[in-house]
């Protein structure tokens, strides 16, 4: 029995499949640009760095700052002429009872002339035309602050966009300069996410069936390691291949070609 099972030992080491991989950042991330303008500041001293919450690269924001600035002042405005004709509203109101009442009773006496009654009538139809009119002026104001914080929200993602933040990513590779002008779509940098590494093999289709369950070798040393990722339809330039993904520790340096071995143990 000791003997079948060193021999089938053997066996699956001998037959045990060998790939190579490079030992890559689990994520980099292609920046373009999502606007227009003029690179003011992106700093070279930067590359090769864990990025804090500061940008890397500024694009020229100064007129969006300032218009968003202008756009709180305005809001505040409005709101408060809002905030006004709402009271003036309830004063209104409150005013057309006394004066829906009166004209009830004045429409109803005799001793009135028929000039007075019309003259109280038209008051009334004033101060209800006035109610609407304001009623109106509302809406309309209130139409005017969404199209505002609209805008707002356009400027401010705007302003972001033209600070650039990676916190914790490592800026891996820088595309433009101080005073280029970029337009939608520049490439801009690459920065990577450092905090784990993976390996990326193409399996055979024999390997591809329980791959997940397979003891992972890394340099020819045992490891915990799994599969993580397994695409189960063929690769479309390693034809016949099927892409597989190991998240390992982050290494102190990368890029280091990996020998990957798969058994089953």
């Amino acid at each position: 029995m000791k003997l079948i099972a060193i021999l089938f030992f053997s066996f699956s080491i001998i037959f045990a499949s060998e790939y190579y991989a490079k030992v890559e950042p689990i994520e980099i991330r292609e920046i373009s640009s999502n606007v227009s303008g003029l690179v003011i500041s992106a700093d070279e001293k930067n590359l090769g760095t864990l990025l804090l919450d500061e940008a890397y690269i500024e694009i020229d924001s100064e007129l969006d700052t300032k218009e968003l600035n202008y756009i709180k002042d305005k809001l505040e405005y409005l709101r408060n002429t809002v905030e006004t004709n709402e009271e003036i509203v309830k004063n209104l109101d409150s005013s057309l009872v006394r004066k829906r009442k009166n004209y009830d009773r004045v429409e109803k006496l005799k001793i009135k002339s028929q000039i007075e009654k019309d003259r109280e009538y038209y008051d009334l139809i004033s101060s209800e035309n006035q109610l609407l009119s304001t009623k109106k002026e509302i809406q309309n104001l209130k139409v005017q602050i969404t199209d505002l914080k609209l805008r707002y929200a356009v400027l401010n993602r705007s302003i972001n966009d033209k600070n650039l933040k990676a916190e914790g990513f490592i800026l891996y590779e820088l595309n433009v300069k101080p005073g280029q002008v970029v337009n939608l779509s520049t490439p801009l940098a690459k920065v990577a996410d450092i905090s784990k590494a993976k390996l990326t093999i193409y399996l055979n289709r024999d390997d591809l069936d329980d791959a997940s369950k397979k003891t992972i070798y890394l340099d020819g040393e045992k490891t915990k390691y799994k599969i993580s990722r397994v695409v189960n339809i063929a690769d479309s330039k390693n034809i016949s291949k099927y892409m597989a993904q190991i998240i390992i520790k982050s290494p102190k340096v990368f890029s280091n070609l990996v020998k990957v071995e798969l058994k089953d143990e």
